[in-house]
């Protein structure tokens, strides 16, 4: 990043460490983002790198929650994309501060904008397996099916992305049992979960998404977030104001393998 656009973004942090604007909760006009003050994350300690042990997570098959302990490095993964309106939205973002994610995309919504899934891996960013038509039953599902959903979705990703393969699967809603760890397994895709839910599915405002990210993170952490399924103004305002603070304090977006 440029210095004078760093200078000046730690000189707007310091107007407000307290909290965020009152109108921060409300849905601001599309296009446009407004940067707020509020409460930083927590300087990066060795104290709190993995507070469990990321590598043995008591969900069925171990899905990665945690990232391996190295040094303050977290994770920022985006769902339910690729979407026309969001998807760019939240992809500016992400330029702006040189930050590279995981695109949990679904594979109806790659076949149906493949030039955005293209401008995902063309970014940099890494994009995950997440089921071909997004069932939120997924794990009710008969083995077969559980494998078509899985087995389609990387086909599409595969012909948007001019035959990159993901190599991370993420349940539907996080949901996993048996049968999809094994799916995964024969697909040689390693089940994603995460460890920092900011629920902007329910758009409870960017204050509320902004608290999540900048309370709850933590080295190893992983970040939900979404750029599909519905109205993303709020996730992509959220994240205009948090992960500048995440980088100011020290962290290191890097990509869960």
């Amino acid at each position: 990043m440029r210095e004078p656009a760093r200078v000046a973004r730690r000189a707007l942090l310091t107007l407000g460490a307290a909290a965020l604007l009152p109108g921060c909760a409300t849905t601001p006009d599309p296009g446009t983002v407004v940067e707020r003050s509020g409460p930083r994350p927590p300087s990066p300690s060795p104290a709190a790198v993995c507070p469990t042990n990321p590598e043995v997570i008591a969900k069925p098959g171990n899905p990665m929650q945690y990232l391996p302990c190295k040094g303050t490095d977290i994770a920022l993964t985006i769902d339910d994309g690729p979407h026309p309106v969001w998807t760019p939205k939240v992809l500016e973002v992400l330029a702006r501060h040189d930050i590279r994610a995981t695109f949990c995309v679904v594979g109806s919504n790659v076949a149906n904008h493949p030039g955005l899934a293209a401008r995902i891996v063309d970014g940099g960013h890494q994009i995950a397996n997440h089921t071909n038509t997004h069932p939120m039953n997924l794990s009710t599902l008969a083995p077969a099916r559980i494998r078509a959903e899985i087995e389609r979705a990387d086909d599409a990703i595969r012909a948007a992305g001019g035959g990159a393969s993901p190599r991370l699967f993420r349940a539907p809603g996080g949901t996993w049992s048996a049968a999809i760890i094994a799916a995964c397994r024969a697909a040689e895709l390693r089940p994603l979960d995460w460890s920092v839910d900011t629920k902007d599915w329910t758009r409870p405002g960017v204050e509320s998404i902004v608290r999540t990210i900048v309370g709850q993170t933590r080295p190893g952490s992983i970040i939900l977030d979404h750029d599909g399924g519905g109205n993303r103004r709020q996730t992509v305002d959220a994240l205009t104001i948090a992960l500048p603070r995440l980088l100011d304090a020290g962290y290191r977006f890097v990509q869960p393998s």
